[in-house]
């Protein structure tokens, strides 16, 4: 049987090498605390959950749902974006809802890149930003980002001959895994350089709200007022704990959102319009949800940084995110995916190897604080344990 040669690039996944170790750990007897996946383990507020349960007995909601019939959900995460960060949105050119984020920023490539062009991605980031090149194609320069530039990427010491290639550049602050933020500024540079060389600006933001800090972390919109070259991607599944539900929405340029709307018109239609229901009571109702949640994480980061504190693995204090960003100790530093594998089959303990959101990622391990603080105490005693041996 043939396949295609563009499914050779997706050979490798990290969540699905860390699902069939945490398999093998199961087999073996291993009681599994999974620090390996950012998925929430807080529940959806209880108004949305009502907004969903109350559109199951309207018949009116059963139907296939096209882009018009989204356009109360459109308007509602506009005015969301409007008020928290002062930038006007017409909701009905300037915002696609999406099925989860992650449909958007692996399908935009679809609509911006012909075969051969680049996409600049950071070295580290999300897995699925580099799979929407490859579906679309594209070649991909990692732009790597390290500690020592605060895990941002140098512009300048991207190749001429890539630049004249390239299409479109792809970033995300706050950043996963290192849950580093991108301060004003470089969007602003950002902006610049993808105007001198005719890039589209993409911005994956699920973290929006996920900031430990006093303010907000920046929208790449900010920078780019006018929309002239940019499209930011925003998930209900962090700030409001709806990731299995699955609701997103990209907001930007016109002509891009355009773009992705055609890709989208021959892929899928919309979700459930109950489940866009209780997304817009999620956007339009009582934020409290979203407080509690950030300070739940931030409880749970001291209480996990302090663990590796006092087993002597220093780890700096991430200010976002729901990730721990931790350097190796030297012995591993050159095999995260080694460690992560020997970690859960003897311990139970799943994290991210570092490895798998690319090759600047080496020497580092994620772990997702998804448990509770005595849960994650347990892990760190369990890795102090598995380390000394």
């Amino acid at each position: 049987m043939q396949f295609a040669h563009r499914l050779q690039p997706l050979q490798a996944n990290v969540f699905a090498d860390m699902d069939q170790a945490k398999a093998r750990a199961r087999a073996a007897g291993q009681d599994i605390i999974d620090l390996s996946l950012g998925s929430s383990d807080l529940p959806s507020a209880d108004h949305v959950i009502a907004a969903i349960q109350s559109s199951l007995s309207d018949t009116s909601t059963h139907g296939y749902l096209l882009f018009h019939g989204t356009q109360s959900f459109r308007q509602a995460a506009a005015n969301w974006y409007t008020q928290k960060f002062g930038i006007p949105v017409d909701p009905e050119t300037e915002v696609v809802s999406l099925i989860g984020s992650q449909e958007g920023t692996a399908h935009l490539p679809l609509a911006i890149l012909n075969p051969g062009d680049f996409a600049l991605l950071l070295d580290p980031g999300y897995p699925s930003h580099a799979g929407g090149v490859y579906l679309a194609g594209g070649q991909i320069y990692p732009m790597p980002i390290t500690e020592e530039n605060d895990f941002l990427p140098v512009f300048e010491d991207i190749p001429a001959p890539v630049l004249n290639q390239a299409r479109m550049m792809v970033l995300s602050y706050p950043h996963n895994p290192t849950s580093a933020i991108a301060p004003l500024s470089f969007f602003q540079k950002a902006v610049a350089f993808c105007k001198q060389h005719d890039l589209v600006l993409v911005h994956d933001f699920p973290y929006a709200d996920l900031v430990f800090s006093e303010g907000v972390a920046p929208s790449i919109l900010q920078a780019d007022p006018d929309k002239s070259v940019s499209i930011e991607f925003f998930t209900m599944s962090k700030s409001y704990n709806m990731g299995g539900f699955r609701v997103g929405y990209a907001i930007g340029n016109p002509q891009l959102i355009k773009a992705l709307r055609q890709i989208k018109a021959v892929v899928d239609f919309n979700q459930y319009r109950g489940i866009l229901n209780g997304a817009i009571a999620a956007l339009t109702g009582s934020q409290t949800q979203v407080q509690q949640a950030v300070a739940t994480f931030q409880k749970r980061r001291d209480a996990f940084i302090e663990a590796l504190h006092k087993i002597g693995w220093q780890v700096p204090t991430p200010v976002a995110t729901m990730y721990i960003w931790a350097k190796l100790p030297e012995r591993w530093s050159h095999n995260s995916i080694e460690f992560c594998t020997q970690l859960v089959e003897k311990t139970g303990v799943a994290a991210s190897p570092g490895a798998g959101f690319g090759k600047s990622g080496e020497g580092y391990v994620r772990f997702a604080l998804v448990h509770e603080p005595p849960i994650l105490e347990k892990a760190v005693d369990k890795i102090a344990e598995f380390m000394e041996k």
